[in-house]
């Protein structure tokens, strides 16, 4: 069974930068395809990046230029730098995994850490 746990979400103010974090757990964790999403109450989740085995990675417009994903396969731990933070980054943030690897199908999740930017 895969487990994802977040860690790092808080209050911020805009222009200012956090960090989250995802540990995860399981039988074949480091093969897989993991990513954010974030949603915002009565709205769909959306995808904010992601990062396959081999370290490619794909960023939202919204987000790119400003946040930065990144994994430690050692720690089976990856990463969301968020700098320059905006209101509308506002969100519950999600941890994810595809465990087929394609970055098409994520069908494990985390619990979510909210992440709030005022102005």
């Amino acid at each position: 069974q895969v487990q994802l746990a977040e860690s790092g979400g808080g209050s911020v103010q805009a222009g200012g930068s956090l960090r989250l974090s995802c540990e995860g757990s399981g039988y074949g964790y480091r093969s897989f395809c993991v990513g954010w999403f974030r949603q915002v109450a009565g709205k769909e989740r959306e995808v904010v990046a992601y990062i396959d085995r081999p370290g490619n990675t794909m960023y939202a417009d919204s987000v790119k230029g400003r946040f930065t994903i990144s994994k430690d396969d050692a720690k089976r731990t990856m990463y969301l730098q968020m700098h320059s933070l905006r209101p509308e980054d506002t969100a519950m943030y999600y941890c994810a995994a595809d465990s087929s690897g394609s970055c098409r199908g994520f069908n494990y999740w985390g619990q979510g850490t909210q992440v709030t930017v005022s102005s």
